[in-house]
């Protein structure tokens, strides 16, 4: 474990004061820093998104083809009726109607979606499953380097000649820190708490206050209602402002090509919302920032590849809160005008019971780490045999996936 990186009880990362001023230091660090030049004619971009607390996978590309999904989600269940039906992708899967921007992305085959997916990973801790999703390790333990920083020096030295990567937050994600050299930027403000702030409250308030407790619940104190909307109005600016101001780097003519940022609030125990709702708002705010970030690339867009990464899914089957539990399978999501889009790509396990990884999770059947590799390797030049080594340690077994990128 980084030991300027503190993890709260639900394995969310808070930074400490020591924590700040190494990231400040880095700063200075960036002027020696090797650069990544272009290469046979290309200056390819790569972002990657952490979304922390597990996305709810069958809820952001519903499979409305499986006839046991809407069984299984109940009142959160998406369709290609009513008021706000779902996105139609494929025939088989759908896109979550807070996305739309996405959606045209898709059609224009500049985004697609890999299915069922995940890390080796099948415990259900966030702390142990944010570390291996980002350090690239096969078990989890305390890591202090993530995949992303080490895939740099895998690339052809005659590459070298840009600042190399940029961490966006508070403190930079660990899938970017480690020996290569990296340039820190923090938004102006600090990511508000989410609503899981709220479900964490009331389980201290069961034990201690249940009157409160039930308040709270409810929320029927019209101050809690004023606050959580202005947290979710807060979180999704600091969504729009740390995406975008990523970018802005990865924009500039002699800017990083390579970044990485993390983004808390997809831990929907409770009230996930179907159309509307929790992991909607959530939804809503990366589609605004991605409308953005093509606009400031221009050009560039055409070069880049962002790609959204999680460290679980949820549960197949809603609980009485009307939420979602840590579950297994999920989907990765990449998008860019590098990108081979107007796909989703998935060995579908089913949804039926008998189908379900340890009766309740979907079933990955796509290793995250294949898909990694694949656009490390096609996208920015990364060694193939490194990759297996010492990029994803003990992964040699895992072939990179083909065809994610333009080359």
């Amino acid at each position: 474990m980084s030991q300027g990186a503190v993890p709260d009880s639900c394995g969310h990362w808070s930074p400490s004061r020591r924590a700040i001023l190494g990231t400040a230091g880095m700063l200075f660090a960036w002027g020696l820093a090797p650069r990544i030049a272009r290469a046979a004619g290309r200056d390819p971009r790569l972002l990657v998104v952490v979304l922390r607390g597990g996305l709810d996978g069958l809820s952001f590309a519903p499979p409305i083809g499986d006839p046991a999904y809407r069984d299984l989600r109940g009142t959160i269940a998406l369709g290609l009726e009513g008021e706000k039906p779902a996105l139609p992708l494929d025939g088989f899967f759908a896109l979550h109607p807070a996305m739309p921007g996405l959606h045209r992305l898709y059609q224009d085959k500049q985004a697609l979606i890999v299915h069922a997916v995940a890390t080796p990973y099948r415990e259900r801790s966030h702390f142990d499953g944010q570390d291996m999703l980002e350090s690239g390790t096969e078990r989890p333990g305390f890591h202090d380097n993530g995949w992303l920083n080490r895939a740099l020096a895998t690339l052809p030295g005659d590459a070298l000649r840009r600042p190399p990567l940029i961490g966006v937050g508070p403190i930079v994600p660990l899938v970017a820190r480690g020996a290569a050299p990296v340039m820190a930027w923090q938004p102006q403000s600090l990511p508000p708490a989410g609503d899981d702030l709220n479900r964490r409250l009331m389980d201290l308030y069961r034990h201690t206050d249940l009157q409160l407790a039930e308040v709270l619940a409810r929320r029927v104190d019209p101050e809690i209602g004023r606050a959580a909307t202005e947290a979710t109005r807060r979180q999704s600016a600091y969504v729009v402002q740390a995406l975008t101001g990523a970018v802005r780097f990865l924009a500039r003519p002699d800017g990083p090509r390579i970044g990485a940022l993390a983004l808390d609030g997809f831990d929907t125990h409770a009230n996930e919302g179907g159309a509307t709702g929790q992991l909607a708002n959530r939804l809503a705010a990366i589609d605004e920032a991605l409308g953005e970030a093509k606009t400031l690339l221009g050009d560039a867009w055409r070069e880049t590849a962002i790609v959204f990464v999680t460290e679980f899914g949820r549960t197949a089957r809603i609980n009485g809160t009307e939420g979602t539990d840590h579950g297994t399978g999920t989907v990765t999501l990449m998008v860019g005008g590098a990108v081979r889009g107007g796909r989703v790509i998935a060995d579908w396990p089913g949804l039926a019971p008998s189908n379900l990884h340890e009766a309740r999770d979907l079933k990955p059947t796509t290793d995250l780490r294949a898909v990694l590799k694949g656009v490390l390797r096609d996208h920015v030049g990364a060694d193939a045999r490194k990759l297996g080594e010492t990029v994803f340690p003990g992964s040699i077994g895992v072939k990179p996936m083909d065809r994610l990128v333009v080359v």
